[in-house]
């Protein structure tokens, strides 16, 4: 599965829920997505590659959003967040 671009990315998001994962792991990866969604919608549309402008809007807008989260999930979040961006094939 390629995930060097938005609709790949969402592809491998979505397996995460036909996978063994844990409860934590399912609520970080929906989260997530929303904002990959919101960076993506400002840039292009899926199709677009993933590069590291889109990475760091992403990041931007998880920060900017914190303060909905509890502490322990923005921890949960941000570590899935961190795990996530070591799997993409992001272009620079």
């Amino acid at each position: 599965m390629e995930k060097n671009n938005i609709s790949g990315l969402y592809q491998y998001l979505d397996s995460l829920f036909e996978q063994d994962v844990d409860s934590d792991t399912l609520f970080a990866s929906s989260y997530v997505r929303g904002f990959i969604a919101l960076a993506a919608s400002d840039q292009g549309d899926e199709q677009q590659m993933i590069t590291a402008l889109l990475v760091d809007n992403i990041s931007e807008k998880l920060a900017k959003a914190k303060i909905e989260l509890s502490p322990q999930d923005q921890v949960i979040v941000q570590n899935f967040w961190l795990s996530l961006q070591k799997k993409i094939d992001w272009v620079s």
